[in-house]
């Protein structure tokens, strides 16, 4: 599928022929699989329907989508339906979607009764509405002083792309190609913490590393030289990010970590960063082998998401969102079958577990007057990057394909 012809999404200069006259050229293809949201709390809600009102309770991300439903199946005006918002616990997308509210409201209507319907963790897995499969291969161009003359992206999945052609580094090079494809599938899909950006960082936070490796730079100098050619000399008009802001949040991780400097020989040490959903996230792994195994021990991120209002809650969002990446990146896949989901509870689809959590997560936040911008989803993609990046410090090879502890039982 790597191979198969795309829509053309950006393009700089003149790609092509940068790639002809290259001293070197680096192309990798990564792949990512489906993945579950498998939010903690299974998926429930509370109705209570008669043929005057409708009052519904639970967790949910987005009543005003399933408002205009549940007036049409309840045959009942806006006003006589109330939908009280509950915690969560856990939504990352899946609870945007309101089919369970209906559902509930339909079997309370029926029962003449107040109802509480709960999914198993068998409804929740198997019912559709996953994040994509994903592919995409990476390819960039270094002249004869290994400066990156040219990059190429071109990306594909099932039933969707992930590419954001206007993102980093479009902007930052001569010869610039993003280019896009998918294929059709009856598999259901939606949001899923950071849709798209939590494979396109992956994929292009570990390419961009190895690429710093050929040129013989530093990996945050590598972006910092990139960043700094943005912002100065800017290459086309509709990049998405602001170049010194994300400049910024690996300014701020290269200090908080001590990037480079002694007292961390004990760490294998991965970076990435990110911008999505109009923040800017940056993130060093510290990893080390734990009984025979990867362990990512502790972890500084930055971010930059504007003025912070609630400083504990934005700090606790950076830690959920790291943990989730490191899970997800180590041991998140869902297969099919005949279009059949093949896992379908816990002991089939592996989750992070509580040990298995760094013992330190250090979050720091860069200092402005900025309107401020999401965390949510923004501090989840790079971390899938970061967690790549220090397995290539471990093990000495580069991992191209989620879930890693799929590669690594094979050599372990």
């Amino acid at each position: 599928y790597a191979k198969k012809s795309a829509q053309e999404l950006r393009k700089d200069g003149d790609p092509e022929t940068a790639f002809k006259n290259a001293a070197h050229v680096i192309e990798r293809t990564y792949n990512a699989p489906f993945l579950a949201h498998n939010c903690m709390e299974p998926i429930n809600f509370f109705a209570h329907v008669t043929e005057e009102k409708a009052l519904l309770v639970g967790p949910l991300q987005a009543p005003g989508w399933v408002e205009p439903t549940l007036a049409k199946l309840l045959n009942l005006p806006l006003e006589k339906i109330e939908i009280q918002m509950t915690r969560m616990g856990g939504g990352f997308g899946r609870r945007a979607y309101g089919h369970y509210l209906a559902e509930a409201a339909l079997i309370s209507r029926k029962a003449k009764a107040p109802i509480k319907l709960i999914y198993s963790r068998e409804d929740d897995m198997t019912y559709g509405i996953y994040r994509p499969m994903y592919t995409a291969t990476y390819r960039a161009a270094l002249d004869a002083n290994k400066n990156m003359i040219a990059f190429h992206v071109k990306g594909g999945g099932i039933p969707e792309h992930p590419i954001h052609p206007n993102r980093f580094p479009a902007g930052a090079v001569d010869n610039y190609l993003a280019e896009g494809w998918q294929i059709s599938s009856n598999i259901t899909i939606g949001a899923f913490r950071a849709p798209r950006s939590n494979f396109n960082a992956a994929a292009e936070q570990s390419f961009l590393d190895e690429v710093a490796e050929a040129a013989g730079k530093d990996p945050i100098e590598f972006r910092l030289d990139l960043l700094k050619r943005a912002k100065e000399n800017p290459v086309g008009k509709n990049n998405e990010y602001d170049a010194d802001r994300y400049a910024g949040v690996l300014k701020l991780i290269k200090e908080k970590s001590n990037w480079g400097k002694a007292g961390n020989e004990k760490y294998m040490r991965g970076v990435a960063a990110y911008f999505c959903h109009n923040s800017y996230a940056a993130h060093v792994v510290d990893m080390v082998v734990r009984e025979g195994q990867p362990y990512v021990e502790r972890v500084y991120s930055a971010m930059d998401c504007g003025i912070v209002v609630n400083p504990d809650a934005a700090t606790n969002m950076v830690q959920g969102a790291v943990v989730d990446g490191i899970g997800n990146a180590f041991y998140g896949a869902l297969t099919h079958k005949d279009g059949v989901a093949q896992q379908t509870n816990f002991h089939n689809y592996r989750m992070i577990r509580h040990n298995e959590a760094p013992q330190k997560i250090e979050v720091h936040f860069v200092q402005n007057d900025l309107d401020p911008t999401g965390l949510g989803e923004p501090p989840f993609p790079p971390v899938f990057g970061a967690v790549a990046n220090a397995l290539f410090k471990l093990q000495g090879r580069r991992f191209y394909n989620q879930p890693f502890q799929n590669e690594l039982d094979k050599v372990i």
